[in-house]
């Protein structure tokens, strides 16, 4: 989830790229880089870190133009250095192109350029696109574009200069934001409405497969068969701050909403195109390391800690290996037995956390092997680990973890799916059924997003309650886990998660009059025994919410209020079912008049012990 900038115009090209860079630094900020046309070459420059690192490299030396493009990156293929930063240029220098998003072919694509005599200088999948561009020019602009469009596939938003065609960008996009501030003898390109929102308010927002061509007098918008489209010009009505939440109220809000994006980018490349298989290209496993695994360890914290939970009966259920799961903070100081045949899976959002790196590094020492799972290429847990998969979620802005959570859901079951694929422990009819079904996920979310005002209403009308109880059985129990950690550290409500079953071993003491009890009763496995339960707490006139599946039509008979989801695989139902329980925290803390993105003791990242 990097940050787009572009300008065309007689103005200085620099300034906004570094304004426009500014706001959106929240996009990415492992490295950022400009590229300006001098009227003579394309200048790029270029600094790992935070933006103020490329400030301070450009003081003295900022290129003087007025065609430029510029990036902050969130590093997904190749770790954060100056090489890697974009924008990226071709063999003669003569094209630049930034990108957010992934190209999944660009192996491919790559080694054909390499046979071709292409020089590549970073690691990153973005670089092919310029030498694309370089291989197809023949004096047409816009037709080279069109030629390298025709050879990638994944998701993006791309924008491309051309030293020979000064006078224009090119940019489209695929799944990705990029929109087309309109000014007066200038024009700018940006991912997102905060970077142009101080220059102009008129806009025009690219749908998937539009391609434009950008002038600073004249905006050419087509579809891919080059036919034009007439856009309308979308009116900015958002402050700035507004702007750069996407005119969301938070942050939190916002990435709930960007979950379907984030699972979408998280599955793409991993799933063989006929459904038969992940493919986990950062993994070289077969059947003799998974034959050499006698236990998997995960451990993590916090919100990585429940994904763990969900990914230990994923491995169990699929791979049929025996998975602990562990707390960090908690791992290394009880001599776990550990040794070369434990395959050790750390999880992070950062890849920082202080307690996992350490646990990770326990691990090692007593000689297990180690992967990690994190959004943050380039960190101290995925430079630590023998081997890293990624969740590519973009930044986390908020404190309360959402899109973390759901794509952390989502490596772990490829994670499931790709070992049972190698053992051979699940058939093969099956993988497949499970891997069609996690293609529908997004759209699904998507679907489990639309209707929130029944969930506003149950926060209204129990925000004000101190205590709130949350059961379920197998993996309902594990997301009713995350459900009431997300309500207590936004909305500071006393909430805890059971085991539908304990609930005669002394919880059901603390069930009284009007009590708030949310019920997750999605998984079919144990769907009676779940009822039986949610009917001891009536018994006991709590108040019950129900989360259950779209055809679920018994549990209404005994729960006070229903919350349905889209009906799916009871393996991934997990990330539909979190949906609600999070937007239920979101609008309690707001009931409350919390602060819903800093909530009060807790950081981001925790870096200490």
């Amino acid at each position: 989830m990097c940050g787009i900038v572009g300008y065309v115009g007689d103005g200085d090209a620099a300034a906004f790229l570094l304004e426009g860079l500014s706001r959106l630094e929240y996009r990415g900020y492992d490295s950022s880089g400009i590229a300006v046309y001098d009227g003579k070459k394309i200048c790029v420059k270029k600094s790992v870190g935070r933006l103020a690192e490329l400030k301070t490299k450009l003081a003295g030396h900022t290129p003087k133009g007025a065609l430029g493009i510029g990036h902050t990156r969130w590093a997904t293929h190749g770790r954060p250095s100056d090489i890697n930063a974009h924008p990226h240029t071709d063999c003669t220098g003569d094209f630049a192109v930034v990108h957010n998003g992934i190209i999944e072919n660009f192996l491919a694509l790559k080694e054909e350029l390499l046979a071709k005599g292409h020089i590549f200088k970073s690691e990153t999948d973005t670089e092919v696109l310029a030498h694309l561009l370089e291989e197809a020019y023949d004096g047409d602009f816009e037709a080279a574009v069109r030629a390298v469009l025709r050879r990638i596939e994944g998701s993006y938003a791309l924008v491309f200069m051309s030293r020979r065609d000064p006078d224009r960008l090119i940019c489209t996009k695929q799944d990705n934001p990029l929109v087309i501030g309109l000014g007066k003898g200038e024009n700018f390109i940006a991912s997102d409405i905060p970077a142009i929102i101080a220059r102009t308010r008129r806009t025009y927002i690219l749908a998937d497969g539009e391609i434009a061509v950008v002038k600073k007098d004249v905006i050419a918008v087509t579809n891919r068969a080059g036919e034009k489209i007439e856009k309308k010009v979308f009116e900015v009505n958002w402050n700035a701050e507004a702007a750069e939440k996407g005119g969301y109220e938070h942050f939190m809000l916002k990435e709930i909403h960007e979950q379907p994006k984030a699972v979408r980018a998280t599955l793409s490349s991993r799933l063989a195109k006929d459904d038969s298989a992940v493919v986990l290209e950062e993994l070289k496993w077969d059947k003799a390391f998974l034959s050499s695994i006698h236990r998997v360890f995960i451990v993590a914290c916090g919100t990585a800690y429940h994904a763990g939970l969900v990914g230990k009966y994923y491995i169990e259920k699929m791979a049929r290996i025996p998975v602990e799961c562990d707390i960090a903070s908690e791992f290394r100081y009880r001599s776990p037995i550990v040794d070369e045949h434990t395959l050790t899976i750390v999880i992070s959002q950062s890849g920082e956390t202080i307690d996992t790196l350490a646990a990770l590094k326990e691990a090692k020492r007593l000689g297990a092997k180690t992967l990690a799972v994190t959004n943050v290429v380039g960190s101290s847990i995925a430079r630590e680990a023998d081997q890293v998969v990624y969740t590519w979620a973009g930044p986390e802005i908020a404190v309360a973890s959402t899109k973390a959570y759901t794509t952390q859901l989502i490596v772990m079951l490829l994670l499931g799916l790709y070992m049972a694929g190698i053992k051979g422990s699940l058939p093969a009819a099956r993988i497949t059924e499970i891997i069609r079904a996690a293609r529908r996920i997004p759209e699904e979310i998507s679907a489990t997003l639309e209707d929130v005002e029944p969930i506003k209403t149950f926060a209204r009308q129990y925000g004000f309650n101190e205590d709130v109880f949350f059961i379920g059985r197998a993996l309902d129990y594990d997301v009713a886990l995350e459900g009431s950690l997300k309500l207590k550290e936004i909305s500071y409500i006393h909430a805890e998660a059971y085991a539908a079953g304990e609930l005669k071993h002394g919880t059901l003491a603390l069930i009284v009059d009007g009590v708030p009890v949310i019920a997750l009763a999605t998984q079919k496995s144990v769907y009676e025994k779940t009822l039986s339960n949610i009917k001891e707490v009536k018994a006991r006139d709590a108040v019950v919410i129900g989360i259950a599946a779209a055809d679920d039509t018994e549990l209404e008979k005994y729960a006070d209020h229903v919350i349905k989801v889209p009906e799916t695989d009871e393996l991934l139902i997990p990330l539909l079912a979190v949906v609600p329980l999070q937007l239920l925290a979101y609008y309690a803390a707001l009931t409350r008049g919390c602060d819903v993105d800093k909530p009060r003791n807790l950081a981001k990242s925790v870096t200490v012990e």
